[in-house]
């Protein structure tokens, strides 16, 4: 089912080009994963798999009520139970020296809330940190936090976005006001006149439900301060092995040289461990006070209820189409809630703001954001943390079509951005789209879902049989290779060995994302080397400086620094080989390591083995004046943000009786430029929609009007397993980018257009009963709800 398409390929030739001097064989080809073999074998290496010698463990004791005064804290007990080393409370870890704010969110404006590692005279949430324990083992450490004597008087907390706008409870004393971060973009006259005058004006408010990223391996570090050295190795499960070194170096006031990171493989992230989180913190600060290595993981109830939560939001939309039913003007209130401690900032709504507009030529766009504080886990990335975008603008083209009286794949077609609008600059002047191709991809899952003759069944078996189908489709753009700060940046060194073989060092973070498979390809391409003989180090701060893996950067940027620095080996490779051949380096190639001169496949050759052996051992054999060794560091800086693009459509069913929705299709057709390898990315889009799935009809956190978390475990917090998804299948145009390679990132974009194409195919069943919903989740209690309003 997969097809291709590169339009206007012209509009690129500005573009170095591809793979010069070497014979592509890799890059575009579905290599199978170099990371596989140890990990499905259960090889991996994780966090908890690390023992050092001496080390000890370190349990958190946390708050269970959502907000209250502490009115005794005695650990004295705790301290007197055989095993235990110590206990620290805020009190020990008042005067920290460093910040855990994000490098790059400390150039938007720092911290969003208080800094409090550990609990001071209160409570903000259940979960709450309020003193750590470090004892000989884990076990001793969990029943000495039992004997800690702790009095919380509790009171009143504040649970959810109304309560919090009214400011009668605040949740940190030390702000005085709940709201933070808005960002209002006010409606000029023009755009005030077009939502009130043009000839259809909808407005309807949507509810997103709270998730969190549950990622199979919870957080956890193990760190080891070497007093004779006065240095930190630390071990963790993160996604931004450089931002960690530079935060753990903060924290303890010493130079980044003084702090190496290592991750060893990591069992998935989604943005919650891009940056340092409170408990992470406490531990760097530890390590050095307690001596010994020291070791905390998260168990999985912590990870559901204190680690981080996203996607609790509430927009009210209004559009405005003129009588051609063409959009015409857009108006969004955006609410986050933030909870009480978030980190990596308190939401993505101007985000979300700004890319209001989406595929569509919306040329009128205003909108107002605000955040605010609850005593609720803290907000963090998820990822794609700003898709409530496509959330509102996609459930509100279905809703508006409903309203109006149009079909919605007509109502999409009469608005999408074509190719010849290209290149096309967002309502806010911020932003300009280029090489993408949303009509393309909106035309093509269109005929794969065969529309015309589902909308016949669809109508045959309701009339027929009161069966309830719906179709829904969600159509969005994906910013990806963000262009500021570090994640703008990135660095590679290639270094050939003297047997020919390739090392790779990179500053990424991966979590899942292959890039071990993904950047060999690159490099092998380049370097006309099997993908076999490339091995990337990465995960480690002894790299050249990275902005981590996230924001779905790698694929354009990562891979723009390991492009460049293969091409400066291979351009040295050509000079020393030539010279071995008494030829001209503009005429030499090379493919799978032997280096020829062009045209002549049964001349004279020589291999990169024998180059290398020359550059390292052999010196004498080198060009006058050339310097040894066979390797390169290279870094690649982002101009522009490149734009993915995709459109997805589902099929479902509701059972009437039970109301729970069963999936007949899922199809996505996906734009993410030249694919670096294809099963890559439908993995990729594969794990984000099933995500997007999970995020309308399963996974809802919830608490009670206490602040009670209802959802700490997999049985009441419910995640889909294999029988609940439905096989995804894969429509591919490839439109290049203006980066090197003609890469564009899709790490997200699954888990962005997921959610309203579910949403919208429910939504779409529930109409035929003339029946509207718009919140998540709907689950079965919800959807029995919608159908009893129809009787």
């Amino acid at each position: 089912m997969a097809q291709a398409h590169v339009p206007m390929a012209d509009k690129h030739r500005d573009r170095a080009p591809l793979f010069e001097g070497t014979a592509a064989r890799f890059v575009g080809q579905k290599v199978l994963r170099k990371e596989d073999p140890r990990l499905v074998t259960g090889h991996g290496q994780y966090v908890d798999d690390i023992v050092l010698p001496g080390m000890v463990h370190a349990a958190f004791l946390r708050s269970n009520v959502a907000k209250g005064r502490i009115t005794k804290l005695d650990t004295s007990p705790a301290l007197a139970l055989d095993g235990v080393i110590a206990v620290y409370t805020h009190a020990d870890l008042r005067y920290v020296p460093g910040t855990i704010v994000a490098t790059m969110m400390q150039a938007m404006g720092g911290a969003a809330c208080p800094e409090n590692l550990l609990a001071t005279d209160d409570v903000r949430f259940v979960g709450d940190c309020i003193a750590v324990v470090v004892a000989e083992s884990r076990y001793i450490a969990e029943d000495a936090l039992e004997l800690i004597d702790l009095v919380v008087v509790a009171e009143t907390p504040v649970v959810n976005l109304e309560e919090a706008l009214t400011d009668t409870h605040i949740v940190h004393k030390e702000l005085g006001t709940n709201i933070t971060g808005t960002i209002d973009i006010p409606r000029d006259p023009h755009i005030e006149g077009l939502l009130t005058e043009s000839a259809h004006v909808v407005t309807a408010t949507f509810n997103q439900a709270r998730q969190t990223n549950s990622p199979m391996e919870t957080r956890g570090i193990v760190a080891s301060w070497d007093r004779f050295r006065g240095e930190l190795q630390l071990h963790m499960s993160n996604q931004n092995p450089h931002e960690m070194r530079r935060r753990a170096a903060d924290l303890l006031a010493v130079d980044e040289s003084k702090v190496h990171v290592a991750q060893q493989d990591v069992g998935g992230g989604f943005g919650q461990k891009m940056f340092m989180p409170r408990e992470e913190a406490v531990i760097v600060l530890l390590s050095r006070e307690v001596g010994r290595p020291l070791k905390w993981i998260e168990d999985r109830r912590e990870n559901l209820m204190a680690s981080n939560h996203a996607r609790r939001d509430r927009a009210t939309v209004t559009f405005a189409l003129d009588a051609d039913k063409k959009i015409v003007a857009g108006y969004v209130d955006i609410n986050e809630d933030a909870g009480a401690y978030p980190f990596g900032g308190a939401g993505a709504g101007a985000m979300a703001g700004m890319l209001l507009q989406g595929p569509y030529k919306l040329q009128r766009t205003a909108f107002k954001s605000y955040a605010v504080f609850t005593n609720t886990c803290g907000r963090a990335a998820y990822r794609g943390p700003w898709q409530f975008e496509s959330v509102i603008r996609e459930q509100m083209v279905e809703h508006v079509a409903r309203r109006i009286g149009i079909d919605p794949v007509e109502l999409r077609r009469r608005n999408v951005i074509q190719w010849e609008d290209l290149p096309w600059t967002t309502p806010m002047q911020v932003m300009v789209y280029d090489n993408m191709s949303p009509a393309e991809t909106l035309d093509q899952a269109v005929e794969m879902i065969g529309y015309e003759a589902f909308r016949a069944e669809q109508k045959r078996a309701f009339e027929e049989e009161g069966r309830l189908l719906g179709i829904g489709f969600s159509l969005y753009i994906e910013p990806s290779a963000q262009n500021m700060g570090a994640l703008a940046t990135e660095g590679a060194t290639v270094q050939i060995s003297g047997t020919g073989k390739v090392d790779v060092f990179m500053g990424t973070g991966s979590h899942g994302q292959s890039i071990e498979t993904t950047m060999a390809q690159i490099v092998a391409e380049e370097l006309g080397v099997h993908v076999d003989d490339v091995e990337v180090h990465q995960g480690d701060s002894n790299t050249p400086f990275g902005g981590g893996t996230g924001g779905s950067r790698t694929a354009s940027i990562v891979s723009g620094a390991g492009r460049a620095a293969a091409i400066q080996v291979r351009q040295k490779v050509f000079q020393i080989a030539a010279h071995l051949l008494e030829a001209n380096p503009d005429d030499l190639e090379i493919d799978s390591s032997v280096i020829s001169v062009k045209g002549t496949p049964a001349g004279k050759t020589v291999t990169l083995a024998q180059v290398s052996h020359t550059a390292l051992y052999a010196t004498e054999g080198l060009p006058p004046g050339m310097e040894t060794g066979l390797e390169a560091t290279a870094r690649h800086r982002q101009e522009a943000v490149t734009w993915s693009n995709a459109c997805h459509v589902c099929t479902v069913e509701i059972n009437r009786n039970t109301g729970a929705v069963s999936f007949a299709r899922y199809i996505v057709s996906e734009d993410c430029g030249l694919m670096i390898n294809p099963m890559v990315v439908e993995g990729q889009v594969a794990g984000g929609v099933v995500q997007g799935i999970a995020g309308v009809l399963y996974e809802d956190f919830r608490y009670d009007a206490d602040g009670n978390p209802l959802t700490t475990t997999f049985m009441d917090y419910l995640l889909p397993t294999a029988a609940e998804v439905p096989i995804i299948e894969h429509g591919h145009i490839e439109t290049p980018s203006n980066t090197p390679g003609g890469y564009k990132g899709m790490g997200e974009g699954g888990a962005i257009g997921a959610p309203p194409c579910v949403f919208n195919a429910v939504a779409d069943a529930l109409w035929l009963l003339g029946v509207e919903v718009f919140d998540h989740p709907l689950g079965p209690n919800e959807i029995l709800d919608a159908l009893a309003t129809a009787g």
